[in-house]
């Protein structure tokens, strides 16, 4: 086939007449597909014109962290020929962003084991020209990571296909039966270690890559922190223990956080709990942040804010509410205590993000770090600030 017969859609191949063909691609076909590699399967992200972007928090975060997966490359035809990780934080990754899957799967030289949906789009579905990539991708033998509201598992056409080609859709946000899901209890009085919420002023501002580098540190240091996620993105980067809280029915969600955090602290015997935090307690739209609280009972919280972004994500007519502010609802919403700000520097400067925390050092009396632009000794300490009985434990030796 000449190219001439190829259309130049972003990210995907098409014969004339708009019907994908896997012979596009003489890349060979691996002899057996579906059960992930050891240590970590192989994956190609696609996240096309989104990636370090808002909408492409799932593809971010995989870039920045990943325990299930061996990131390969990212499919984004607006960043193509630049490194990930220097388009995302500035820092060479060696993980290269390719045009199209044609080219991730050149230089991969081999199929890989997934292709991983990495985006996280307010309509929660796959457009006309994303299906036809799922699809060819499938067609050549790799399993599916889709974090989408839309379950492909539930759709003849992908069902079909899963089945001709002997492979698997993983779909991350779809809950567990109706029957099977959880109603709180009140056994979160059971748990005895404090527990700590990383919430936000506003939805895609960074909650989980805070929550996933203080619990990184706090294990460094010697204690035994155990996170908990409650997004796609969370479980798609190997989480323990999580669920995608925005697909559960609400009257289980409290239920759902609360059994979470109990298999957590049942299974790890943990010194700390870190929760990922979703969306806003202010927010309109987006307010999982919730049953977090009250599911949850954190008896601290670790508040995310951007400085620089002045209106709410996906709401450019509402503009972005103070830490204060929010401090105070979350303080009025449930019996807890904000211990810490983190801030996320998007759209500023190195000296604007360190006249931020000064700033809100003083104005709001509680430490205030970036967990991607300074140490992450400031995590620790901010946490060991609010619960001195960690520090004792460590200065004893007992942890």
């Amino acid at each position: 086939m000449s190219k001439s017969n190829l259309s130049l859609v972003p990210g995907v191949i098409h014969l004339q007449g708009g019907v994908v063909a896997a012979k596009d691609v003489a890349i060979p076909l691996p002899t057996t597909v579906g059960a992930p590699a050891e240590p970590a399967a192989t994956a190609i992200i696609y996240c096309e014109g989104n990636f370090a972007k808002i909408d492409g928090k799932t593809a971010n975060g995989l870039i920045r962290h990943s325990e299930k997966y061996q990131i390969l490359s990212v499919i984004d035809s607006q960043k193509a020929g630049l490194d990930t990780g220097m388009a995302l934080d500035g820092k060479p990754n060696s993980i290269p962003v390719f045009r199209d899957i044609t080219a991730a799967l050149a230089s991969a030289g081999q199929i890989p084991d997934y292709l991983i949906y990495g985006m996280a789009p307010a309509s929660g579905m796959l457009s006309t020209t994303e299906r036809s990539l799922v699809l060819y991708a499938m067609s050549l033998g790799m399993n599916i990571v889709n974090g989408l509201h839309e379950f492909l598992n539930d759709d003849p056409e992908f069902i079909a296909a899963s089945a001709d080609a002997n492979v698997k859709i993983l779909d991350v946000r779809k809950p567990r039966a109706k029957k099977d899901l959880r109603l709180f209890s009140g056994r979160i009085e059971e748990v005895t270690c404090p527990v700590i919420a990383v919430l936000g002023t506003d939805a895609a501002i960074g909650k989980r890559t805070t929550a996933t580098v203080m619990t990184k540190a706090l294990n460094e240091r010697g204690i035994n922190a155990v996170m908990v996620g409650t997004g796609q993105t969370g479980l798609i980067q190997g989480a323990r223990y999580g669920v995608a809280l925005d697909a559960i029915p609400s009257q289980f969600c409290s239920g759902e956080v609360e059994a979470t955090i109990l298999e957590a602290f049942e299974g790890e015997n943990p010194d700390v709990i870190i929760i990922e935090g979703q969306g806003a307690l202010s927010h309109p739209a987006y307010l999982s942040s919730t049953f977090i609280l009250r599911g949850g009972r954190p008896h601290g919280v670790v508040l995310q804010h951007a400085p620089g972004r002045k209106s709410r994500c996906d709401f450019d007519q509402m503009a972005m509410p103070t830490p204060a502010s929010e401090i105070e609802i979350i303080q009025a919403f449930a019996d807890t205590k904000v211990i810490g700000l983190t801030i996320n520097h998007e759209n500023m400067t190195a000296a604007q993000v360190n006249a931020a925390i000064t700033l809100y050092e003083s104005e709001l009396g509680i430490p205030t770090t970036d967990a991607l632009t300074h140490s992450s000794d400031r995590l620790v300490e901010m946490v060991l600030s609010a619960f001195p009985e960690l520090e004792e434990k460590l200065a004893a030796g007992a942890l």
